[in-house]
């Protein structure tokens, strides 16, 4: 009984991770046909994240835990110009938004944690 609620505790005082992959929404409307993309990420000790979003590997980026959430930003391309990433975990669920000056537009998606691939 003491193991379980020990495992209670740990479990409820352990920070959510960003890390691993996500299925990103970018749908514009509620009525538009979803629109989908992966995004993976990996975190380092010392601050660094790499991984990939939206079929482009991720060149710089950076993540904290303050203030009771974990956020991440990070730039990725197209080839012809950059993408800025920003996005917060709460509550399972990773919120953010990817700004393309270059195309004139912010995407503001949510995301979910990817379901495993099959081998």
């Amino acid at each position: 009984m003491l193991a379980m609620l020990a495992a209670a505790v740990l479990a409820a005082t352990t920070p959510e991770t960003l890390a691993g992959d996500w299925t990103v929404d970018l749908t514009s409307s509620k009525s538009a046909t979803p629109y989908l993309k992966r995004m993976s990420l990996t975190l380092a000790d010392d601050g660094t994240v790499t991984g990939s979003f939206y079929d482009s590997d991720i060149l710089a980026g950076r993540w904290k835990t303050s203030k009771g959430r974990t956020c991440v930003s990070f730039r990725t391309t197209d080839g012809k110009g950059p993408y800025h990433t920003a996005a917060c975990l709460e509550a399972g669920r990773l919120t953010g938004q990817t700004w393309a000056e270059h195309r004139n537009f912010v995407f503001v998606w949510d995301a979910t944690r990817a379901e495993p691939t099959k081998p």
